[in-house]
């Protein structure tokens, strides 16, 4: 499915729509630019699973964990992983249990560990200066 959206509040809307399909044991890789709108959609997704809490991008912690009324949700950035040995040092295979959604930013750098089946979420930017492409494909 792909979508159009013209700001950062429609980015949003979209992860507030998209979270009523994710169950526990969902791996969501995010894909997209610096700045393309990665943590907000996060941030929509967790909205629209009942989180009320603030949402910010790990980029230094690496993960958040977040409780929510639906599943308990794991938001990883791995933006500074730039080897497998970085990955599997921070325990990343415990997040893979099938307990949690996780939702992983910059998912192309640990493509390697990222389990065949999984959500892909791909935003580019668009036309204007908020417009942004996004696209959300499901590998089995």
């Amino acid at each position: 499915m792909q979508y159009l959206s013209h700001s950062p509040e429609e980015t949003e809307e979209l992860g507030v729509r998209f979270a009523g399909a994710l169950r526990p044991g969902d791996v969501v890789a995010l894909e997209g630019d610096l700045g393309a709108g990665k943590t907000a959609f996060v941030r929509g997704v967790l909205r629209g699973m009942g989180y009320t809490g603030r949402v910010t991008s790990p980029t230094f912690a690496i993960a958040n964990e977040y409780e929510t009324v639906h599943a308990a949700v794991v938001h990883c950035d791995m933006y500074r992983i730039l080897d497998e040995d970085a990955l599997y040092g921070l325990g990343f295979e415990e997040y893979l249990d099938g307990r949690r959604i996780l939702l992983i930013e910059w998912s192309e750098n640990i493509r390697y560990a990222l389990p065949d089946k999984r959500k892909t979420v791909r935003i580019t930017y668009g036309e204007g200066p908020e417009e942004r492409r996004i696209e959300m494909m499901e590998a089995v």
